[in-house]
């Protein structure tokens, strides 16, 4: 059975940007995707640069034709349930059926978004209510805004937003995370604070209008951020012994190496910051550039 140099799990803009640096470099690389986006939901994408504006659908048309000139990447549209070290790599069961056999492994898979439990907020997310400031507050700029959030990080983020707009209300959907000095300072700026639960969105087309909460009382708002759970769509840990922070992202060195030889990891499901395509693209060439100079150092030992 043939051996590729690499298997990249994930298609995202770290296991394209790869399956790119390791196609231009001639090495055998099979890219397995299942074709499910983080991002699949918004509108556009911004902040890279020559792509800014462009949909997550065309950024991957785009690429995918880049990648796929390179006679030596294969792309292989399935889901990877596990993976096994053997003497030559590594195997990768795929619901394509034949496993995969593959010298050095990265792992670029992503996260996935668990969104808070609010009636309506399906509607709107990837529209009007979004998770990053960068990538999207500009499109929402000078707008009545609200911050959705039960993450002690939200002051953060409130400084964040207020970068694009004034006009801000705090919603912590019913926890108490900001502390005196905190609420002082936001006070100080003329940003209302509200504990009351969440209870629904509304508006129309995508396009908030209104914030309701349990007590019965709303706020007009146009739009805002939510702050969503970050989880790995993917873990292999435990079958490859790789170390994970506590909140799940794996521990590389500055190339994407990670603890465990000859597996290698990019992307959101790495330990980057912030979570920005430009980012992850750029820790995808990374990993490739490492993942070519340890082939070679091994082909001239």
């Amino acid at each position: 059975m043939h051996i590729y140099d690499c298997a990249i799990v994930g298609g995202g803009p770290a296991g394209l940007n790869a399956a790119l640096v390791l196609g231009r470099a001639r090495k055998s690389v099979v890219l397995l995707d299942n074709s499910q986006p983080r991002n699949g939901v918004t509108h556009a994408s911004h902040g890279y640069l020559t792509q800014d504006g462009v949909t997550p659908a065309e950024f991957r048309r785009i690429a995918y034709e880049e990648v796929l000139r390179y006679p030596s990447v294969q792309h292989l549209p399935a889901e990877v349930s596990d993976i096994r070290r053997t003497d030559a790599g590594f195997s990768l069961s795929t619901s394509a059926g034949e496993p995969v056999l593959a010298r050095k492994l990265i792992l670029a898979a992503g996260l996935k978004e668990e969104l808070p439990e609010i009636e309506g907020l399906q509607d709107f997310y990837g529209k009007s209510l979004f998770n990053c400031p960068f990538c999207d507050g500009w499109e929402l700029r000078d707008q009545p805004l609200v911050v959705v959030s039960d993450n002690p990080a939200v002051f953060h983020k409130v400084k964040l937003v207020m970068g694009y707009s004034q006009d801000i209300v705090v919603c912590t959907n019913g926890y108490d995370i900001l502390n005196t000095e905190q609420r002082e300072k936001l006070a100080s700026r003329g940003i209302s604070i509200v504990e009351t639960p969440v209870a629904s969105f509304s508006g129309q087309n995508g396009l908030l209008e209104r914030v309701h909460f349990t007590d019965g009382t709303s706020v007009e708002r146009s739009g805002g951020f939510i702050d969503p759970k970050l989880l790995p769509n993917a873990r292999f840990n435990e079958a490859l012994d790789y170390q994970i922070t506590e909140n799940d992202k794996v521990i590389t060195d500055e190339m994407g190496r990670t603890t465990a030889t000859g597996v290698y990891a990019a992307g959101d499901s790495s330990y980057v910051m912030p979570s920005q395509l430009i980012y992850a693209a750029a820790s995808g060439s990374k990993a490739a550039v490492a993942v070519v100079a340890d082939l070679m150092e091994e082909e001239w030992a």
